[in-house]
């Protein structure tokens, strides 16, 4: 059994598209922040260039695209497109404020109340006997 990169004769590519409104200055720094980690990492290339990966990302963060369908309309595999997706996650969390910083700042400013969205906290249900109402 030979594998072969190429598609089928008359297979056509089902493509699904949004509608993305996005700023230039947004694709330009998310693709930035992936320049410089390629750079870090001394990756040589991949399959796509750092701003279409960006692009693909904002449409699977902003629009909750399937991973499968942003995939396949790229040429790439599900998997590629989870990884990057969690890579650039890593990135911009690297580069937001620690929780403790942000809440002393708040406070200087003398602001009462904070709203945090977005955050995902680890937890840990107790199962069995150990198992407690809220």
């Amino acid at each position: 059994m030979t594998k072969t990169k190429g598609r089928a004769e008359g297979a056509c590519p089902l493509l699904h598209q949004c509608r993305l409104p996005l700023s230039t200055r947004t694709v330009s720094h998310l693709a930035d922040v992936l320049r410089r980690r390629l750079k870090a990492i001394r990756s040589r290339w991949r399959i796509l260039p750092p701003g279409r990966i960006a692009v693909i990302l904002l449409a699977v963060l902003r629009h909750d695209q399937r991973l499968a369908d942003m995939a396949g309309g790229n040429d790439v595999s599900k998997s590629t497109v989870r990884r990057r997706r969690d890579e650039l996650i890593t990135l911009l969390a690297a580069q937001a404020p620690r929780l403790d910083r942000a809440l002393q700042k708040v406070a200087e400013q003398g602001e009462e109340v904070v709203l945090i969205d977005g955050t995902l906290v680890p937890i840990q249900r107790r199962t069995g006997k150990a198992d407690r109402r809220n």
